[in-house]
């Protein structure tokens, strides 16, 4: 599964720490959320956040590194543009702002989780795989 990263997980020992075997794809861009920061690195709707699209088969080890059981994190696919090859989509972790002491709002009422997928579902929020330059 390729998995857009933008906070701790974007640092290869970090990632070696919780996972056996990953490769980072290459740079990447998520469009329509952006990053706050709290406790630990959020998103929040609007803007861009820059990061790294990582690609591993252990996405159990990263759903309990984020707590996603716990509901700290919320996994969710989006839409992933890249070259053909690569998979139509990439999952993203979105932290809830209230448990990470994070400035950021996410509109609706409802469970965090249910208030991002809705923000997902009625807004363009994708992963562009950003090009490298040539060498």
């Amino acid at each position: 599964m390729d998995v857009f990263v933008y906070g701790t997980l974007t640092e290869p020992d970090r990632v070696a720490e919780v996972v056996d075997s990953f490769v980072f794809v290459g740079p990447a861009t998520l469009d329509g959320l952006r990053l706050v920061e709290g406790r630990y690195p959020t998103l929040a709707p609007g803007g861009e956040t820059a990061g790294r699209l990582l690609r591993t088969d252990e996405v159990d080890a990263l759903d309990a590194y984020e707590d996603v059981d716990g509901g700290l994190y919320v996994r969710e696919a989006v839409p992933l543009d890249a070259p053909t090859g690569h998979p139509d989509a990439a999952a993203v972790y979105v932290g809830d702002p209230d448990r990470l002491d994070a400035d950021a709002t996410w509109p609706g009422t409802g469970p965090f989780a249910e208030r991002v997928r809705s923000v997902l579902d009625d807004r363009d929020v994708r992963v562009r795989l950003t090009p490298r330059d040539p060498v």
